[in-house]
């Protein structure tokens, strides 16, 4: 009940249903009642934060200091150790994300953008640590048991990979990120392991695993800000994919609150 009732308020404070509610409202008291000052008010501030958080720099300001929180790993280079931190790993966890159920595709063109990038970390690393163990985790369809899981879709995207499907082990009922640290503590123990997610879910991420008693290698995939870039005319206009981005950043700083308000953060 109460992860239900966490994604529900969460939804509506989200940037555009956020916004939207907004202008819904300035709309009703313009038109139909006494209020038409505060209306056009909240039209107003409806319309500017719609703008805003659809604006590429914008978005890339609000995601850029969640992303460059964790180093990623480096590019391997043939001949050279890996880093020591990475080589001591006995296990690399694969944290869900979503997929679609189309007959017909392949599990990799399945998979969501942020579940193949993840996934891709973790076929790069387990190639450099043939004795590590993978593990998957991705929840099922509550009221759809005969769609395949996410995890399952993942381990089947990767096997067509090239992967081993004997080295993973999934994680099927894990609903949320502190369910997941919980789940993969029962499996890994004290065990060094990679921990593999969008980079700008990892801070909160990392929260919930440490606070689970963890102490993980942090291996942030999926990146949507490059902190190398250069800044062009084009970073100052809009589009949809600023603002889901901006959404993923309001997103993570909201989940970041409501685990630091119940002492997880």
């Amino acid at each position: 009940m109460l992860f239900w009732l966490k994604k529900f308020v969460s939804f509506w404070l989200m940037p555009l249903p956020f916004c939207l509610t907004l202008l819904a409202m300035g709309l009703c008291l313009l038109i139909w009642s006494q209020r038409a000052r505060l209306g056009r008010g909240l039209l107003l501030t409806g319309t500017i934060l719609l703008i805003l958080f659809s604006n590429k720099f914008v978005s890339h300001t609000l995601v850029r200091p969640l992303e460059a929180r964790y180093p990623a790993i480096p590019e391997f280079v043939a001949g050279t150790p890996l880093p020591p931190e990475l080589a001591a790993c006995r296990f690399v966890v694969v944290l869900g994300s979503g997929n679609g159920n189309a007959p017909g595709l392949s599990a990799t063109n399945q998979l969501s953008v942020s579940g193949l990038a993840r996934l891709t970390e973790a076929v790069r690393l387990l190639r450099v640590l043939p004795d590590a163990h993978a593990i998957i985790s991705g929840p099922g369809y509550l009221h759809q048991p005969d769609r395949p899981t996410h995890a399952a879709m993942v381990l089947r995207a990767a096997e067509s990979l090239g992967f081993d499907p004997r080295r993973a082990t999934l994680i099927e009922n894990a609903v949320d990120t502190e369910e997941e640290s919980l789940a993969v503590k029962r499996l890994v123990g004290t065990a060094p392991f990679a921990l593999i997610t969008s980079a700008w879910h990892l801070p909160r991420t990392m929260a919930l695993f440490r606070h689970a008693g963890l102490t993980p290698l942090p291996c942030p995939a999926d990146y949507s800000a490059r902190a190398g870039d250069e800044l062009e005319w084009q970073d100052f206009l809009w589009d949809t994919e600023s603002l889901g981005r901006s959404t993923w950043a309001v997103r993570e700083r909201i989940g970041y609150l409501w685990i630091w308000l119940r002492g997880r953060g």
